[in-house]
């Protein structure tokens, strides 16, 4: 079981989480390992073969804490959400909008410059840390792509374009990925490509 904010990942085979109180108890083998107040959480999240009482669903249900069901390798299963209440004139804007390739062009466009922004400034650090010349180059190279890249988003004129940009961007990103890690710790964590489900190595993992 780990809590991270205030979302509580259950993920121990056969551990059984039940209402106790004001509280969220999980016990494994009849055992208690551990006792969240329910005020502290935000939602919880269940991988793999793990139970919950029906007293525990509801409550965070009345409470409107989401629950999520993912299976043993983290793909989504199911969401339980208590009733929400929502603004129905700003649902009706986000449908008129929709469908709208300028709206979806302008709103893309922010959301892959906040990404390479914030890819950039990891990279800068990294140089800033860096005490290999070879490593400093290489995070200082991948920085300055970036930077040209958000500088090239206005004038990509459709998803695909951005896409594209968005797709570039990434590589560098990666290719110089493995700069940021601390020499000594290099040989463990090597990426050597992206994958996911299950990851095959430690830094995918």
């Amino acid at each position: 079981m780990r809590q991270l904010l205030n979302t509580l990942y259950v993920m121990t085979p056969g551990a059984y989480a039940h209402l106790e109180n004001d509280t969220l108890r999980i016990d494994v083998e009849h055992e208690k390992k551990l006792q969240v107040p329910l005020h502290h959480l935000g939602s919880v999240v269940c991988f793999g073969d793990v139970m919950l009482s029906p007293a525990l669903m509801h409550r965070l249900a009345d409470e409107g804490k989401a629950l999520v069901l993912l299976d043993r390798n983290g793909r989504f299963k199911a969401r339980l959400e208590g009733a929400v209440s929502g603004n129905i004139l700003l649902r009706q804007a986000q449908h008129r909008v929709a469908g709208e390739a300028k709206f979806a062009l302008e709103t893309a466009r922010a959301m892959i410059a906040g990404k390479l922004r914030n890819a950039r400034q990891i990279l800068l650090r990294g140089a800033r840390e860096a005490e290999d010349d070879t490593d400093r180059l290489a995070l200082s190279a991948a920085a300055e792509a970036l930077g040209q890249t958000v500088r090239n988003l206005p004038f990509a004129a459709d998803l695909d374009a951005l896409r594209g940009l968005e797709g570039d961007a990434a590589k560098r990103y990666f290719a110089a990925f493995t700069s940021l890690v601390r020499p000594d710790a290099r040989a463990d964590f090597t990426l050597d490509g992206r994958t996911r489900r299950p990851p095959r190595d430690r830094m995918n993992a």
